[in-house]
């Protein structure tokens, strides 16, 4: 499963809603402190960006589809129902495990009796009643405004952190000081070190194998990227590193993965290429992507994009 959605818009280029993004109180209160990423959706923002509906079009990921269908089966309706989307993927003893929380007026009551008459009985985790939806996915309401979905083991382990079992990302001011960084946009996320650094081996295709980046890919600390459609497209990441040395080094070998790309792109993915800058700035490699709406949805369905959406 992807959770990396908004990354590939520009990492395909190097071989990888309006009300505000910011994260809702009881939204931070369910994310475990030992959070891998975390992505926010502006789901609005996306809905009446052209851009955004082409990127959701390509790359929505497996868990956004279930959670949509099963919601239109409960008679919700994402596109009127639906303001924000977060997705957590978080560590646990048996792995990763990943939860979202949508954000709008769902009224509590209303989608209880809905549930009722569907016949969907729920189990009770301590005082939280999760529902059994369609996909594999269970669900519990948060208040009238933020709910809980992702499969029952996940729900479980966000209800323990909120119920204080453990503990939350606001123990975590590594990622909440990358957060405030970012979150004013359309889409927007956070990786710890280690997301990071699968992000970029990802990103950096064959050059992952390289001696250059195998020597300094421990020295990869986090991440943060943020995309804004209010008036084409807008991507930034910015790479953070322990030194100026390894963000030079991962400059170069990015810039050497575009120029490679460009040998054998489409006019299409030529253009999107040459307005993708790459860049370090003492210990962070810096990466900025800018387009219209138009060129931009050419480059989504590109053969280029599909290859590494998969």
């Amino acid at each position: 499963m992807k959770y990396r959605i908004p990354a590939l818009a520009v990492f395909c280029l190097a071989p990888v809603f309006s009300f505000g993004s910011s994260l809702a109180s009881a939204t931070r209160a369910v994310i475990p402190a030992d959070v891998q990423q975390i992505i926010n959706v502006d789901y609005r923002g996306m809905e009446d960006s052209q851009s955004g509906q082409a990127l959701k079009t390509r790359v929505l990921p497996d868990q956004l589809k279930k959670f949509e269908t099963a919601l239109k089966g409960v008679g919700v309706d994402p596109d009127k129902d639906v303001e924000q989307l977060t997705f957590a993927s978080f560590r646990v003893k048996s792995g990763l495990q990943v939860v979202g929380v949508a954000q709008g007026d769902f009224a509590v009551n209303k989608v209880v009796a809905r549930l009722k008459t569907k016949k969907i009985k729920p189990t009770v985790y301590r005082d939280s009643a999760m529902y059994p939806l369609d996909g594999g996915l269970s669900m519990t309401l948060l208040d009238n405004y933020n709910m809980l979905f992702g499969d029952s083991a996940a729900l479980k382990s966000a209800l323990d952190v909120r119920d204080g079992v453990g503990s939350s990302l606001n123990s975590n001011s590594a990622i909440t000081d990358m957060i405030s960084s970012v979150d004013s946009d359309t889409i927007w996320s956070v990786l710890d070190e280690k997301g990071t650094q699968e992000m970029m081996k990802s990103a950096l295709g064959d050059a992952s194998n390289l001696a250059d980046y195998n020597a300094i890919k421990n020295r990869i600390k986090n991440s943060a990227y943020k995309m804004d459609f209010g008036n084409g497209v807008k991507f930034n990441l910015n790479v953070n590193t322990s030194d100026a040395f390894t963000a030079a080094t991962l400059k170069t070998l990015l810039q050497a993965g575009v120029l490679y790309k460009k040998m054998n792109a489409t006019p299409t993915e030529k253009v999107a290429l040459e307005n993708l800058v790459v860049d370090s700035d003492s210990g962070a490699l810096k990466l900025k992507f800018e387009t219209d709406d138009r060129k931009f949805v050419s480059l989504v369905n590109s053969d280029l994009f599909a290859a590494i959406s998969k």
